[in-house]
């Protein structure tokens, strides 16, 4: 259900003052919060967003809370940093961004509202951005917003993304997938029949472009890659520690078991699920 905020309640006033008084009181008497700057905060933003991405993984409301309040704190601890040099506050980060969601949905907040799809306003937004650049002598790269410190999964994903709001795309999933078929063949061909590599820099160089081509059908047909090979990740842990007991039940050692009786314990813990 729709969630409509209850502006006039003071709370919401209240709790944001309330974490700016306390950011200023750490700022001026923690040696540690007194020490930072944004470099030294970066690892740790990182970290504290993976650490959201877990807890939105595990689908559990009150780790997804506690992790957006240290998002939150590194967003404000940036400004203040900002702040303190004179560059920018709080209140510009708000309004600025405010001001880019409001330019970017005209479909919303235009006199003139539109009804159009999620894909026309990935478009759209694709596009807008591309406006917002700062003028040079070249055109503007629709590249040019994907971060290089992306991991390169990901990144690969929203390269796709953002060529396609402009058009570059396949019509169809089944040329996707006839990409993927014509990238392993061309990695099979740099593979020899005892599995070593007639040429090991062009081999790693297609089985990119299988995974790029994986990726690329993934965004394709709807199912975001990340998620996708988390889900995996999880489930083979999950798996794999299962068999660990069970083997450890029968008083065996892992280490000791050859691979058939190894897969004896997986197909079991399979059957189990």
């Amino acid at each position: 259900m729709p969630y409509e905020y209850d502006l006039s309640d003071p709370r919401f006033c209240q709790s944001w003052q309330r974490l700016l008084e306390v950011m200023q009181a750490l700022r001026l008497g923690c040696p540690w919060d007194k020490a930072q700057t944004w470099a030294s905060l970066q690892q740790l933003s990182i970290e504290e967003v993976y650490e959201l991405a877990d807890a939105l993984q595990k689908n559990d409301a009150q780790a997804v809370q506690k992790e957006l309040g240290d998002v939150l704190l590194h967003v404000v601890f940036y400004s203040h940093i900002a702040a303190e040099q004179s560059l920018f506050d709080i209140n510009a980060v708000l309004n600025g961004l405010c001001d880019k969601l409001i330019q970017r949905h005209p479909h919303v907040f235009a006199d003139n509202k539109a009804d159009i799809s999620a894909a026309e306003v990935q478009a759209n937004w694709e596009k807008q951005k591309l406006k917002e650049q700062p003028q040079s002598d070249s055109p503007p790269s629709v590249l040019a917003g994907v971060p290089t410190a992306l991991p390169a999964l990901i990144k690969a994903w929203r390269i796709q993304q953002k060529v396609s709001g402009v058009g570059f795309d396949w019509q169809q999933s089944s040329d996707v997938f006839a990409k993927i078929e014509e990238e392993i063949d061309e990695f099979k061909a740099h593979v020899n029949a005892d599995d070593s590599l007639s040429n090991p820099k062009e081999a790693q160089a297609e089985f990119g472009d299988i995974l790029f081509s994986l990726v690329n059908y993934a965004r394709f047909i709807g199912i975001n890659p990340e998620q996708a090979l988390e889900q995996t990740n999880r489930k083979f842990i999950r798996r794999f520690q299962a068999v660990e007991d069970l083997i450890h039940a029968d008083k065996h050692h892992i280490s000791t078991l050859d691979s058939e009786s190894l897969e004896i314990y997986w197909q079991k813990v399979k059957q189990q699920e």
